[in-house]
């Protein structure tokens, strides 16, 4: 994929559905008794995973565009498949499937792409057994295959070494079948999602600061939801409207979840001109519109709490950094180091190709600015967000850049780059 650059970015725009919504949506759905009907579900490749997995497992499900339409099959309809589940690229779909299926009375293999197969499961797989599933994998539970035999399940009391959505999501759904009541603790409080939409399908939950409590026993029911654009998928817009000069730019109808708007936290303190209209509710989630105008840019520390709001953010984040007044350090981002590739890597990497002047650390960056880009050969290593953020900084090289292997967007954003020549030109 070719990028110029571009002269500002104006008028509006919506995103596709949050992935992280569109995942919980179906396989609660899948859980609960009834039906669940979904609009603006997200048709990228993720989820996409997600509903083939369950069809797998017997569950009734249409699915045209982003509308899904889900026939709950409850916690013991499921059957056991008869060849191995493959999610994929997908590392939501994985995890929160392995908590469902440690409480399910049969046998069943999890699989997925390259990319799974180097992610650490063990984090996940480890609390499952000490609740009772039987797990095995490659070295020792830490790699796909990942073989899983279900059954009764005792509460456990998890405290996680770090903040992990699909890690609490894993247990808390373990948690809702087990015999007694399941607790998850974090180092800081990662995205909600599941705790919002658990409510929504009717289970009963507590949180206290950063420990989520479950009891086993409950039920879902099945419920309509309205899926919010994503703001890990707005993000780019918003930064290359602060990036590029001249630019005034809205993001209608996104999800204003406080445990996903770092970047808008970021975005302020780096000088961005940023406003943010709540318009109501979804599932239990706030929703909005967020404008976004050029400033002039300084640099920020990003770290400690405020990493799980916005770690899917941070490889466009160190794109706008790179255009900001003094260092930009980036820390406490260990995770990137195992997502679909090492983002920390792969962003110096990529953006040095483009004369940034960023320094990669065991964990997170450090970037000097203001620096010019300019155009280069960069490569999305099949990684969604990593595609994205090098043509954000297309947008604002000194010549034409050219991404390899763009397909990878399809993962979070089938259409990106429709929608970006749509107000960019």
């Amino acid at each position: 994929m070719r990028v110029e650059p571009a002269r500002a970015l104006r008028g509006a725009l919506t995103v596709p559905g949050d992935k992280s919504i569109s995942h919980r949506a179906v396989l609660l759905g899948a859980l609960a008794e009834g039906r669940t009907e979904i609009t603006g579900f997200l048709p990228g490749a993720d989820c996409l995973s997600t509903i083939a997995c369950l069809r797998r497992l017997g569950v009734a499900i249409e699915q045209e565009g982003d509308r899904v339409t889900v026939h709950g099959a409850g916690w013991y309809g499921l059957r056991e498949p008869e060849d191995v589940l493959d999610v994929g690229n997908s590392g939501t779909t994985i995890r929160l499937l392995a908590g469902v299926l440690a409480t399910q009375p049969f046998h069943s293999v999890l699989v997925g792409d390259a990319s799974i197969a180097r992610r650490p499961m063990r984090r996940v797989t480890a609390p499952l057994r000490a609740m009772g599933a039987h797990i095995d994998g490659r070295a020792d539970g830490e790699y796909t295959p990942l073989a899983i035999r279900g059954g009764p399940l005792s509460a456990i009391q998890h405290v996680s070494p770090v903040a992990s959505a699909q890690v609490k999501s894993a247990l808390l759904l373990a948690g809702l079948q087990a015999d007694g009541e399941t607790a998850v603790t974090e180092p800081y409080r990662s995205r909600d999602h599941t705790e919002r939409m658990l409510r929504a399908f009717g289970a009963e939950l507590t949180v206290d600061g950063t420990t989520v409590r479950v009891r086993g026993g409950q039920r879902l029911i099945g419920q309509r939801v309205d899926v919010p654009g994503d703001i890990s998928s707005a993000a780019f817009f918003l930064v290359a409207a602060a990036l590029v000069p001249g630019s005034d730019l809205v993001v209608r109808g996104v999800g204003l979840n406080p445990t996903r708007t770092g970047i808008l936290d970021v975005l302020r303190a780096m000088g961005a001109a940023v406003e943010v209209e709540e318009t109501g509710e979804a599932c239990g989630e706030p929703v909005g519109n967020v404008r976004v105008r050029h400033a002039p840019l300084a640099a920020t520390e990003i770290g400690g709490a405020l990493i799980p709001r916005l770690i899917d953010e941070l490889p466009v984040i160190a794109v706008l950094a790179t255009q900001a007044e003094g260092t930009t350090v980036i820390r406490d981002a260990q995770e990137l180091r195992v997502k679909e590739t090492d983002r920390i890597a792969t962003v110096a990497a990529e953006l040095s190709k483009m004369g940034a002047r960023i320094e990669a650390t065991a964990d997170g960056l450090i970037i000097h600015g203001p620096t010019p880009l300019h155009g280069a050969r960069c490569d999305s290593h099949g990684d969604h967000r990593i595609g994205m953020a090098l043509a954000v900084a297309g947008l604002i090289a000194d010549g034409p850049t050219e991404i390899a292997r763009p397909e990878a967007m399809a993962v979070s954003f089938p259409d990106f780059f429709d929608r970006l020549r749509a107000v960019a030109g």
